[in-house]
């Protein structure tokens, strides 16, 4: 076979939906979700620390560092 043979016989079975490596949706929706509440898990409590945190980088690199 010739590598466009292979190729193309790839793209169709793509197509058709009968690769086994296609993915899986519900996996990378619930990734998604757990980072979400992970974050949500995070920045709630806290949140005035982390806010903070970053006023205070911005106002020492803004402010030469002194």
């Amino acid at each position: 076979m010739t590598v466009l043979t292979v190729l193309l016989a790839g793209l169709v079975d793509r197509l058709r939906g009968e690769d086994g490596e296609r993915g899986d949706v519900p996996g990378w929706v619930m990734i998604t979700v757990m980072t979400a509440a992970l974050v949500l898990a995070i920045l709630v409590p806290f949140r005035e620390a982390i806010v903070a945190a970053v006023q205070n980088a911005l106002t020492s690199v803004t402010s030469g560092g002194g």
